[in-house]
């Protein structure tokens, strides 16, 4: 950059001395001319100066000054030539003469003032720059938010680190005040000394320096430039290395960007991000060792074992003692279902770790790290230290002793992030759901802060929408009778039953998503889905009928099962009094659903004794339902003839 400024330089330092010759040489005018050259002289000291300065000038102001310098320059060079004029010209240009002088030696004052502010605001500190009470230069009159932002940006390149972190405290202000500042910020130079500052800067500075990133990356186009720039790099070490609190602004600041640009989602999956952010996930949540978890040793304890893919008789074998130890702590002698308590997960024994060693061959050694114990620790003053270097290669050192406020932090952010990288992403998703992060999840869904919930629960929404839609995910990652999905599974019906939170909505969701993972068998999830159907807002209502409807639609293989459970759980009265005296949000809903279950089991009596034919014929009637997208011409043509088949006249009450 330095020999980008001296070229800069070149042009208005030469200007500046055929001024003051030619002031020299001016036969008219001699004092007014004499004042040029007085001020044009201290111009050329002040740019022979900023030559010398080079290194330490900031370009991007340095380059719109120069530019300004360089014509006033060439203006006065013009003016003072003037006045080598004889005769008549001399005549003619006197006639308008004070006025020019007057206006030429304002410029050159502003110039002054320009290049000085210029080279105070580019002074190292350690040379004694002072950047608390710079001013504005007079090129700010017209835009001084600009040149604001760019006292900002000089003092990142130039400030002490505690003047960094205020510089990036304003631009912080700044992006977050108006999108066009932030634009500017970004075009002026501003994000590669804000990286610096996430790198290498005070705690203060880096918290500060990571959230302005995180404003900055509104747009595409300035997720590209961060993208250009080094921000996966400069994040990633962040969160292997970095402060708890700078960690937790970092994982935000990835939630930002893959917000806005979805396509920088797998550029952050490349750099490891995803493995990072759920180590951080799994802090104090599942201890961590090798590529999962930490073996831990606790009264009534939960085995959970993930063997490695090579070991089929180990699977089989931790599966089958993973449901015994299920069955008998969930259930009463009755057989009525008790609330799942995540905090009983616990490590597996060692007698199954030796058999798993037994069977492995010594050329398998690199395979037993695959061997996963994973545990929730009901006392945290009893765990053990962890390493200092976890196996993602995050440094643990020292986190037990952070506050439980920056923990919770950190683990809502870790989500936060996790969700935006997780969006409509099949790839991520599977890297995810191969992790402990869905154990993690339910834990943080039972027993976690309220942030942390909600981010937990937004986190499985996405990764649960990519999975309906990706069958070959739904398969490896939703399995009925793996311990992380009935774990997460039980933690969204507890949180839809309660039904008095913010999480309500996602969890409905989730679980709508999850709708062709269930058996015929398993039908729990369709009774409080049925109950949110009565005396619901209204949007409560409309999420509750379309879960149920990917329940009932023909694209689920069971289709006919659950039509019948919803049937026998009371579902049909709730839906005919949606379609009749629900909002329009809701009607259209309950209208499919109902369509739906008439066709797929129109010789149920509950239909009939309901009247539920009359219903369909009066809904066929009404524009605002029949013209809606969601309703299909072919699916209530169908439902109306099977119930016109199926049921006799007399049971279908009045019309």
């Amino acid at each position: 950059m330095a020999d980008i400024v001296k070229l800069i330089l070149t042009k208005p330092i030469q200007l500046a001395d055929q001024v003051i010759k030619a002031a020299d040489e001016a036969n008219s005018c001699k004092q007014d001319c004499a004042e040029l050259k007085a001020k044009t002289e201290k111009l050329a000291v002040l740019l022979r100066q900023a030559a010398r300065a080079s290194n330490d000038l900031y370009e991007r102001p340095t380059r719109r000054i120069i530019l300004d310098t360089e014509q006033a320059l060439d203006r006065a060079l013009g003016l003072v030539v003037k006045c080598h004029g004889n005769g008549l010209v001399k005549r003619v240009f006197t006639i308008n003469l004070a006025a020019a002088f007057r206006k030429m030696s304002s410029q050159l004052e502003n110039s002054i003032g320009d290049v000085s502010w210029l080279l105070r605001v580019s002074a190292p500190a350690e040379d004694g720059g002072d950047h608390e009470y710079l001013g504005l230069p007079p090129i700010a009159a017209n835009e001084p938010i600009l040149c604001l932002i760019w006292e900002q940006i000089a003092i990142l390149y130039t400030g002490s680190l505690d003047d960094k972190s205020d510089a990036a405290a304003s631009l912080v202000s700044l992006a977050r005040d108006n999108d066009r500042y932030g634009k500017l910020i970004i075009e002026e130079g501003g994000v590669g000394p804000l990286l610096k500052l996430v790198k290498d800067g005070k705690l203060e500075g880096q918290e500060n320096a990571a959230r302005a990133i995180g404003l900055l990356g509104r747009d595409p186009e300035s997720v590209q430039h961060m993208i250009h720039a080094g921000v996966c790099s400069v994040f990633v070490k962040i969160l292997k290395e970095g402060p708890m609190k700078v960690q937790a602004t970092v994982a935000w600041a990835v939630s930002e960007l893959a917000a806005n640009y979805p396509e920088c989602q797998d550029l952050f999956a490349q750099n490891n991000i995803i493995r990072l952010l759920v180590s951080h996930l799994a802090f104090e949540t599942v201890q961590e060792h090798s590529k999962y978890a930490i073996v831990s040793k606790a009264t009534s304890i939960h085995q959970v074992v993930l063997a490695s893919n090579n070991n089929t008789h180990a699977n089989n074998f931790a599966v089958k003692a993973i449901e015994d130890d299920e069955r008998n702590r969930i259930l009463h002698p009755s057989g009525n279902r008790q609330a799942y308590q995540m905090h009983s997960v616990v490590a597996t024994t060692m007698a199954m770790k030796d058999q798993l060693k037994q069977q492995q061959k010594p050329t398998d050694g690199a395979n037993q790290t695959n061997i996963v114990n994973v545990s929730v620790k009901q006392n945290h003053a009893n765990h053990q230290p962890q390493q200092s270097l976890s196996a993602s290669g995050m440094n643990t050192k020292g986190r037990e002793l952070e506050d439980p406020a920056t923990k919770a932090y950190m683990k809502a952010m870790a989500a936060r992030a996790l969700r935006q990288l997780a969006k409509k992403n099949s790839p991520i998703c599977r890297s995810i759901t191969e992790s402990k992060a869905l154990l993690c999840f339910a834990v943080l869904l039972e027993r976690g802060p309220e942030e942390v919930r909600y981010n937990s629960a937004m986190a499985l929404m996405e990764i649960t929408a990519v999975a309906e839609q990706d069958a070959d995910l739904r398969r490896a990652a939703f399995k009925p009778n793996t311990p992380a999905c009935k774990a997460v599974i039980d933690q969204l019906l507890i949180i839809i039953e309660k039904a008095d939170s913010d999480l309500l909505m996602p969890c409905i969701k989730s679980i709508g998503n999850l709708a062709r993972t269930f058996r015929a068998t398993e039908t729990r999830m369709i009774s409080p889905l049925v109950k949110l159907l009565d005396e619901r807002e209204a949007d409560i209502s409309k999420e509750a009928c379309i879960a149920l409807t990917k329940f009932a639609c023909t694209d689920n293989y069971l289709h006919i099962d659950h039509s019948k459970a919803i049937i026998s759980t009371g579902g049909v009265k709730h839906l005919i009094q949606l379609v009749y005296l629900g909002e329009q949000i809701v009607q259209n809903c309950a209208f499919v659903l109902l369509c739906y279950i008439a066709r797929h089991v129109p010789d149920s009596e509950e239909l009939a004794q309901a009247e539920v034919l009359p219903v369909l014929e009066w809904a066929s009637k009404q524009a605002f339902l029949t013209q809606d997208e969601k309703v299909d011409d072919k699916l209530l043509s169908e439902a109306k003839r099977n119930l016109e088949l199926y049921q006799s006249r007399g049971s279908r009450g009045f019309h």
